[in-house]
């Protein structure tokens, strides 16, 4: 394909639609590891048993809607402006009320109303995640990491944008706040993209992989990935993932010795 086409089928590739958290556009052109654990399993398993659920950076409810059926009441938020709309349409249908919200501005919920919160690769904070729990509520989560594709970042002279999403990080940021984290598994492993049309897809629809990414702007290190690709090595980078569940405190730290409660 000469270079002229090759443009063409990039420019055509960034501006293909995307909606949601919908990847089925690269359906057959990226091949994805997998982490050794199962969310799916494991979020469907805490909401059976739960009532009071809320899903944050819910995107635009595909993994939420999957999770069901639900025994209690279900919420969701999501920060990011164009998915709000996308979210509500699929899971209002299951009567889930969708809040356009995220944890930096805070969430628009009481102290301790939730038995489960869930989070699937959406940005949060600890402190507003055991705020909304109520006692002795589970906060489950699968993270990207800090890390991750940090080799296809490098390769357009960036940096990760959030370097300090760590489990460890993470991890003891939870306990700090009295919660036990019953579950911390990290995980790194392959993703192959077929041609450089899929990154290029990839990029526009994450914008925070490669700050500023662009057809033009970044040319020539499209052009490097097509002529590795072309010389039969594979477009292969690491995935950084990162799985936490904690549980809050049944009560406040010192309760039974400031009431004299029992132990």
């Amino acid at each position: 394909m000469s270079a002229v086409t090759l443009l063409d089928q990039w420019k055509r590739d960034a501006a293909a639609p995307f909606e949601g958290w919908d990847f089925s556009y690269l359906d057959g052109r990226v091949t994805e590891a997998e982490p050794p654990w199962d969310y799916l399993a494991l979020a469907r398993t805490a909401v059976s048993h739960s009532h009071d659920i809320l899903d944050v950076a819910t995107g635009g409810g595909e993994i939420l809607s999957s999770l069901g059926p639900f025994p209690g009441r279900v919420r969701a938020t999501e920060g990011y402006v164009p998915n709000v709309a996308v979210a509500r349409r699929r899971l209002a249908p299951l009567g889930i009320e969708v809040f356009q919200a995220n944890t930096a501005s805070g969430l628009p919920f009481d102290d301790s109303t939730f038995d489960l919160v869930i989070n699937r690769h959406g940005g949060f904070r600890p402190e507003e995640m055991q705020r909304v729990l109520k006692p002795g509520g589970v906060f489950l989560s699968q993270q990207v990491g800090g890390d991750n594709l940090a080799d296809l970042i490098a390769d357009f002279g960036a940096r990760p944008m959030w370097p300090d999403n760590t489990l460890a990080r993470i991890a003891e940021r939870f306990r700090s706040l009295g919660c036990t984290v019953a579950r911390a598994q990290e995980w790194r492993g392959p993703v192959t993209f077929a041609d450089v049309g899929a990154i290029v897809y990839f990029l526009t629809a994450v914008p925070w992989v490669v700050d500023g990414f662009d057809v033009g702007r970044h040319l020539a290190v499209l052009e490097a990935l097509e002529r590795r690709r072309a010389a039969g090595r594979p477009l292969q980078f690491t995935y950084s993932r990162f799985l936490i569940e904690a549980r809050k405190a049944e009560s406040p730290p010192g309760w039974r010795e400031m009431t004299g409660a029992p132990s």
